[in-house]
């Protein structure tokens, strides 16, 4: 039997519905089911009372619903606290397929964790209203820069398939020590992630590289440090972080590497990883043109 398809429910401050599937069980009521499925949340009671949870007809729930099973049923994330970033994100293109905005450093692209209101995400769509706007690849929440989204759900799977294919020309700027040469250079690292409380840290190991990365020093600053240009070709967790790493080039405010610094909530505003997403290029798989857009200008398509 096909599944009902889900109701066009609106954006709640930037953020969307999200499901939830009731099995059979032996909750009496739909808050006891939802207390006890998502646990996160204390004040499921509350939140029906005032609607936040619906049906798939949309229909909201009262406080002391009984628990049905074999439906799904809708609410709205938000955190009671959630820490403030500072800084803002840039619409710097939008057309009826896509929307490229320029990211600050700290703020993460979709919801998760402590975030749902501070996120890229939610913040675009709060200013757009465009509730299907979905990222089509993901930045570090350390890393400022360029993310890419798509407007029209039906379009969506051609231009993933772009970033999973590798054909997308992605630039990306960082600071670090300056290094003796040869410049510019390609990387080539084996990198795997670590089992354990070392999870966060990728490692270089032997084997077949799974990890390339061109690599141009194009400016000498003072105090010992370099401008570089980094063109990835492949797109590992923290892949830039861990080669600049591996060639004894930390970036400049990197909490990760060479040493995994202790967590901090909010963060240290005034040291952000020295990291940039500076252009995306591609050729549209949907409107066959070619595509170019900078950080800083974007050339036209």
């Amino acid at each position: 039997m096909a599944r009902p398809a889900k109701p066009r429910l609106p954006l709640r401050d930037g953020v969307t519905a999200s499901a939830v599937y009731c099995p059979p069980g032996p909750w009496a009521t739909t808050a006891d089911f939802l207390a006890e499925r998502l646990p996160r949340v204390a004040d499921w009671p509350e939140r029906l009372a005032r609607g936040e949870v619906v049906d798939e007809a949309g229909e909201p729930l009262p406080a002391g619903a009984a628990y049905r099973p074999h439906r799904r049923l809708f609410y709205w994330r938000w955190l009671a606290a959630e820490p403030e970033i500072p800084f803002r994100e840039r619409i710097v293109f939008q057309d009826e397929h896509l929307l490229i905005a320029d990211k600050p450093h700290f703020l993460p692209v979709t919801p998760g964790g402590l975030y749902v209101q501070q996120t890229l995400l939610t913040r675009l769509r709060r200013a757009t209203g465009l509730a299907e706007l979905s990222p089509l690849h993901r930045l570090d929440r350390e890393t400022a820069g360029l993310v890419a989204f798509s407007l029209r759900p039906a379009e969506r799977a051609a231009y993933q398939a772009l970033f999973r294919d590798r054909a997308v020309d992605k630039r990306y700027e960082c600071i670090a020590p300056a290094g003796p040469g040869p410049w510019p250079r390609l990387l080539r690292h084996r990198l795997v992630e670590p089992e354990g409380e070392d999870f966060m840290q990728m490692q270089v190991v032997a084997g077949e590289p799974n990890a390339e990365t061109w690599v141009d020093q194009v400016q000498v600053l003072p105090g010992g440090l370099a401008r570089y240009e980094l063109r990835p070709r492949t797109g590992l967790k923290h892949q830039l972080r861990a080669q600049m790493n591996a060639l004894g080039l930390p970036m400049v405010g990197d909490r990760i590497y060479p040493v995994l610094q202790p967590h901090e909530s909010p963060p240290r505003f005034d040291a952000p990883l020295q990291l940039w997403a500076r252009e995306l290029a591609f050729r549209d798989p949907v409107t066959g043109a070619e595509r170019h857009f900078s950080a800083v200008t974007m050339a036209p398509p």
